[in-house]
């Protein structure tokens, strides 16, 4: 990470922590952090919802910010738990603490979808549960919280965020390059390398990529704001749905 973060600018409020019963981030009241009511709404607003009400802000720049500072957080905390690891196995088990899966993973245990401000669209094609908006989210409230209190608060909300991934940190590793680990699984299959289909659609201010890829007769679909984004949540999908009928067709213990 670079740059200090202790430079960037602070909000400064007397508001009791957590949030009014039914308002906005009631789900950080369990976390006895408050946030700037302006900045919370901002990191719950989708970019479909601001590019449907006149180009208004969207939570993708405290989504830049709160990316940086769990990367931080969750750095110096294994750094200080594994002196036994190498860099190059403290880096792989950072990467799974951080991928789109764990974290989509952290918004559902708080059903931070349905506090989002999502665009018609969006909404209609399920983005409410889709992984990468969620992960996304919860990066931005990250950023929320550190521009509403300080680096160290906010490094301890990060921790308390992702206490639970902290005990099997390896369980999303798979699906750090689904890709590949896709073609592995067609070579073990006796199966050609999958395909994938791609197409984008949208003005170049807001262009939007669908893909889908199938295998063993599954299909997984994906979408993002590149071809490389959409196409890894399709195989990171088609994965998710290959392993769940794996796991059905196994014989039950008796």
């Amino acid at each position: 990470m670079t740059g200090n973060v202790n430079s960037l600018p602070q909000h400064e409020h007397e508001e009791p922590p957590g949030a009014p019963q039914g308002a906005p981030g009631g789900f950080l009241r369990a976390f006895d952090v408050a946030v700037d009511p302006e900045l919370l709404e901002l990191a719950l607003t989708h970019r479909s919802w601001a590019y449907e009400h006149g180009a208004a802000p969207h939570n993708e720049r405290l989504e830049f910010l709160g990316d940086s500072i769990l990367g931080q957080a969750v750095t110096v905390k294994l750094y200080r738990d594994h002196p036994d690891l190498t860099e190059g196995e403290l880096a792989k088990r950072r990467a799974s603490l951080v991928s789109t899966l764990a974290l989509a993973e952290v918004a559902r245990g708080l059903s931070l979808g349905d506090e989002l401000k999502l665009g018609k669209g969006e909404e209609q094609t399920g983005g409410r549960d889709k992984d990468s908006i969620l992960a996304d989210t919860v990066e931005a409230i990250i950023g929320a919280v550190f521009l509403s209190t300080d680096p160290v608060t906010a490094a301890e909300f990060v921790l308390r965020l992702i206490d639970p991934l902290f005990e099997d940190p390896e369980r999303f590793s798979e699906t750090l390059d689904p890709k590949t680990t896709l073609q592995k699984e067609a070579a073990r299959r006796g199966l050609l390398h999958p395909a994938y289909v791609t197409v984008g659609a949208g003005p170049d201010h807001a262009r939007r990529f669908t893909s889908s890829v199938e295998l063993d007769g599954i299909v997984g679909r994906g979408e993002g704001t590149s071809k490389k984004v959409a196409e890894l949540e399709a195989a990171r999908s088609l994965i998710v749905k290959l392993r769940a009928r794996s796991a059905k067709r196994r014989p039950r213990k008796r």
